[in-house]
């Protein structure tokens, strides 16, 4: 799935919750609100992590776990992009290119090994 694809998927998906949050709720969640989901799915993603490396004993295959919870930070990310009006596979790769670049540069003047 290409990232332009991803992100209006992740739109879609958005717009099916909040409705239920309006229906539920009353009104759907803000920004602060998606960023709160974020945070609590990194959360998660960080427990899976230590059960990955046998530090927690959660209930469910690990893998698949890890799996869903990944994607489900992307998907928020990609939420909280569209939300805030920023490009994300623009800055995706003008960030990460940059960051490549200097790396790159890093590298090169590294000692022989």
């Amino acid at each position: 799935m290409q990232l332009d694809d991803a992100t209006d998927l992740a739109r879609r998906v958005r717009g099916l919750y909040h409705q239920l949050e309006t229906a539920h709720e009353g009104s759907p969640w803000g920004v602060k609100d998606d960023m709160l989901g974020l945070v609590n799915d990194v959360g998660t993603v960080a427990r899976l992590v230590m059960a990955s490396e046998g530090r927690w004993a959660p209930e469910g295959d690990v893998p698949t776990l890890l799996q869903g919870k990944l994607a489900e930070c992307l998907w928020w990310i990609l939420v909280l992009a569209d939300r805030l009006d920023v490009d994300i596979a623009e800055a995706y790769g003008t960030t990460l290119g940059g960051i490549e670049e200097h790396l790159q540069g890093s590298v090169a003047r590294l000692p022989p090994a």
